[in-house]
């Protein structure tokens, strides 16, 4: 189990997060992203996103469900939003397992919402609000049930 913790106060900072978390990526395609509204859930992806290479503009998608955004290298990143899920039947209904068994890298936020279709084998990264208004704790965590 590869687990490692960050204490960041600065968004620069997150950049040493995305390393670690691109590191991980022959281990696992799906990066679950755990954290209250307003900690950092979003920020991160698009410094991951960017760390990746996507030049595409990374915005939640919180109506959509689904963003997907290209690399420079011409590979698809998905990025999921599922705050809005009421069931999980509307999971099924934009085709998640497509996704998530594409190969492609899939970055979730709100993965709560869809916790029993989550792979045996993911990435689970819990965002909490640190001791200062901007300081984060974000702990990174090889989840392989």
């Amino acid at each position: 189990m590869k687990d490692k913790q960050f204490k960041i106060s600065s968004v620069e900072a997150l950049t040493e997060v995305s390393e670690y978390l691109i590191s991980l990526r022959e281990e696992a395609d799906i990066i679950a992203f755990y954290g209250a509204m307003g900690a950092g859930k979003t920020t991160l992806i698009k410094n991951l996103c960017h760390r990746m290479g996507v030049t595409d503009e990374v915005n939640s998608p919180t109506f959509a469900i689904v963003n997907e955004y290209v690399t420079e290298e011409g590979e698809s990143v998905y990025h999921f939003d599922f705050y809005r899920i009421k069931k999980l039947e509307e999971a099924y209904d934009i085709g998640f397992e497509n996704y998530f068994d594409s190969g492609n890298l899939c970055l979730i936020e709100w993965p709560e919402m869809i916790e029993p279709l989550l792979p045996e084998k993911y990435i689970r990264v819990e965002i909490q609000h640190g001791d200062t208004d901007d300081e984060r704790i974000i702990k990174c965590e090889l989840i392989n049930d």
